[in-house]
């Protein structure tokens, strides 16, 4: 296994396989996204922005969408708002949370 940061651990050696990571227990699975963080209020918790555009051939028009993604911070990762952020899929943490950031890519106002 190949340490990435603190005790975040990564299964696959080759860079082309998807990324599996293991932080504080709990093993991710399924996609890896990356965000930003607009909100840090609850405890291990953080909410992560998404923007994408798409293209309409037939209009000849691109449309905006956001989506929104509740996820876990553990407290070795410590996101803040204003973090764009690295999030893998899990199993359901909780109502909302299936989730987890997993790196930190760029901190905010650095």
């Amino acid at each position: 296994m190949t340490e990435k940061s603190g005790n975040v651990k990564s299964q696959n050696e080759n860079p082309d396989d998807k990324k599996f990571y293991k932080i504080e227990g709990i093993s991710t699975r399924g996609d890896v996204v990356t965000g930003k963080v607009i909100s840090d209020k609850m405890k291990k918790t953080v909410v992560i922005e998404r923007d994408s555009i798409k293209y309409f051939s037939k209009y000849k028009k691109y449309a905006r969408n956001r989506s929104r993604i509740v996820a876990h911070n553990p407290s070795s990762i410590n996101a803040t708002v204003g973090d764009i952020v690295t999030v893998a899929e899990t199993r359901k943490l909780s109502k909302t949370k299936a989730w987890m950031v997993v790196e930190i890519i760029e901190k905010a106002g650095a």
